[in-house]
This record gives C-alpha cells, sequence and structure tokens, in this order.
C-alpha cells in the first residue's frame, strides 16, 4: 500500500483532511505542542459565510486543552476549558460538546502559562484590554490568556444558527444577548497582533463560560472585581484550512477586518 493511500484511509476514518492526519502525527512525534496556537480555518471564512464541519470536537482536544471558536452551522460558541469543550447556544443553554460534534472555526493551545498573578478590578471591555495590554510584552506575537473570579457584569452574545451560506455581519443580527450578573466563572482569550487580521480576529478575543457551566458566550462587555490570570506566549502558529468546495470557491477578497469587527465586537 503507498503511503498516500494509506494517509488517505486514515484520514476518512478519523473524518478530518489528510493535511490535518499529518499535522496530528507530526505532533505527536515532534515537539511541537508547548507555546503552539492551532487554528482550523480562517476568520475570513466565517466572515464570508463557510461555516460547515471541517474536524471534530474530539479532533481538536488532540491539539489542545484551551482554547475557542464555533460550531458547525454557526450554532453556538465554543469555549475549551480544561480539555472540556463547551458549546453555548442561542436558547442559553449551555451543554459540553460531543466528540463527534464538528467545528467550522476554532482556535486552540496546550495551555502552559508563562506568568500568573491578579488582575485589578475591570469596569469595561476597554478596561479589561488596556488591563491586558500591560501583561504582554509583544505586539507580534500571539497569546492565550485565562482570567477567573467574580463578575458582577458580563454582557455576552450568542449567534443563532443562520440559513446555509449567510455572511457571518447578516448573521449577528439576529444574535442572542445575555447579561449575566453575580457570577464566578472564567474568560478564555486569543490576542491575535494586527498582522493577522486577514486570518484571525486582530487583538482581543474573549469567550465566557460560568463555573456551574450554566451560562456562556462571546464577551461584548464586562465588569469583574480582582481577577486571577494566567497567560502564555505562543510563537508557534499551525494553520489547517479546509479543503471544501465551500471554501475553495469562496470570496475571500473583502473587507473582512470591517465586516468581522462588525459581527465579532458589537459595533
Amino acid at each position: 500500500m503507498s503511503l498516500k493511500k494509506a494517509l488517505d484511509e486514515e484520514a476518512a476514518r478519523k473524518k478530518i483532511s489528510r493535511d490535518w492526519l499529518i499535522l496530528s502525527i507530526l505532533s505527536d512525534h515532534v515537539d511541537l505542542s508547548v507555546h503552539t496556537v492551532f487554528q482550523v480555518s480562517t476568520s475570513g471564512a466565517l466572515v464570508a459565510g463557510v461555516y460547515d464541519k471541517e474536524v471534530t470536537v474530539a479532533t481538536l482536544l488532540e491539539h489542545g486543552n484551551f482554547g475557542l471558536g464555533t460550531f458547525a452551522g454557526l450554532d453556538g460558541e465554543m469555549v475549551v476549558l480544561d480539555g472540556r469543550a463547551y458549546q453555548a447556544q442561542g436558547s442559553g443553554k449551555v451543554t459540553e460538546a460531543t466528540a463527534e460534534a464538528g467545528a467550522p472555526f476554532a482556535v486552540i493551545t496546550a495551555f502552559s502559562p508563562d506568568a500568573t498573578g491578579s488582575l485589578p478590578s475591570v469596569i469595561s471591555f476597554a478596561d479589561l484590554e488596556a488591563k491586558c495590554d500591560a501583561l504582554r510584552n509583544s505586539d507580534n506575537i500571539f497569546y492565550a490568556l485565562r482570567l477567573h473570579g467574580h463578575f458582577p457584569y458580563v454582557k455576552a452574545r450568542v449567534v443563532n444558527p443562520p440559513a446555509p451560506g449567510t455572511a457571518l455581519a447578516e448573521a449577528a443580527k439576529s444574535q442572542s444577548e445575555f447579561v449575566f450578573e453575580d457570577v464566578e466563572g472564567t474568560l478564555v482569550g486569543i490576542w491575535s497582533p494586527s498582522f493577522a487580521s486577514a486570518f484571525s480576529v486582530e487583538g482581543y478575543h474573549f469567550h465566557f463560560i460560568s463555573d456551574d457551566r450554566q451560562h456562556g458566550g462571546h464577551v461584548l462587555d464586562v465588569r469583574a472585581d480582582t481577577l486571577a490570570f494566567a497567560i502564555e506566549a505562543l510563537s508557534d502558529y499551525r494553520l489547517v484550512l479546509p479543503e471544501t468546495e465551500a471554501y475553495l470557491k469562496a470570496n475571500l477578497h473583502r473587507d473582512i477586518a470591517a465586516e468581522l469587527n462588525a459581527a465579532e465586537r458589537g459595533h
């Protein structure tokens, strides 16, 4: 049997692309896990309405225990924390995702913080960004941030599944918004440098999940008491692109940053 045929058969068995299988094999045999961020697909593909299942949650968790993303059909927000993937849906329901649940876009890492400590109280999302800026020592690499504590106020959104092919900015117009008050929980965050705006969410991207796993979503605004923080600099970046017809034929030559800002940041 040829190597290519063996790879194709194994990829078909695992229901993943050959490229993703090769990446998985390499990561198992080469020390790629430390300070590595794995990203499935691009933010531009989401903006263009490409959000079919690309990988399973089980496959994602082979490459990390911390991160965020969305689910096939834009069916909710993904929060990956302590090796478990949670799905916050537009109904307000939060459940642990099944191993076979599909993801069209996700950013995940094997979280190994470089620094920990306390973050002073936060009065807004902009204040959170400013305080997290002080924790970073570069604008040219990626970072993973975990912030835990008591939140007097969290405003979050969850995109509801739109018709297939609907652009993200249009889909976001029918999102569900929630306000969580007096809640203990965790912010799961990824910071991406400006040069990554064509394929990732530039700046801070935070998802929230409560300690009781009953509340969660994409963070729009926040107030918090003193938070315990952990941060990791991610200098190794791995991007796996979809091989679906929808992705290969999608129009990605558009103002992705502006449309993504409208959809992700709520303005």
